[in-house]
């Protein structure tokens, strides 16, 4: 059994994908007002909120309160964000962790794709894919779009 591995999932957004994009690119400070049952906090220690290669610690809840220190990586051409991960909860678990978000505008102009994946690399065989934090990745994507359309709720 491979200790590598990959999941993916797809969740339609009304927001345009621009702005699903620049709100994980440069806005997350604001991930904990948008999900806060989700994300308690995100710290810069590095860097600052929009440059490629900064480093933030992300303090959230799954099942229990967690911590993510990551190295974002910005990819504008093809609007994708990914989160490498330098330590935090997860490593108890996992060699290595990449969680990525790509968004992608839907071809009819009414909102866009959020292409979510974690690349992992469990520690054992006895460690169980990380489905947790995928849903966790999901309902953060659905609230950030909740906040980019409705930011005064």
């Amino acid at each position: 059994m491979s200790l590598k591995g990959k999941l993916e999932t797809e969740v339609e957004i009304e927001a345009p994908a621009d702005k699903l994009y620049n709100f994980f690119k440069g806005q997350t400070y604001h991930v904990s007002k948008a999900t806060p049952t989700n994300v308690q906090d995100v710290e810069v220690h590095e860097g600052d909120w929009e440059s490629h290669g900064s480093v933030k610690l992300w303090k959230y809840t799954v099942g229990k309160q967690e911590t993510y220190k990551e190295r974002v990586e910005l990819d504008e051409s093809n609007k994708t964000v990914s989160l490498v991960g330098l330590e935090g909860d997860i490593f108890k678990y996992f060699k290595s962790v990449k969680a990525v978000l790509k968004a992608t505008p839907k071809p009819d102009g009414s909102g866009s794709v959020a292409h979510l994946t974690i690349e992992y690399e469990k520690l054992h065989d006895a460690i169980a894919d990380p489905k947790a934090y995928m849903e966790l990745l999901t309902s953060i994507a659905k609230d950030v779009d909740d906040h980019i359309m409705n930011p005064e709720a």
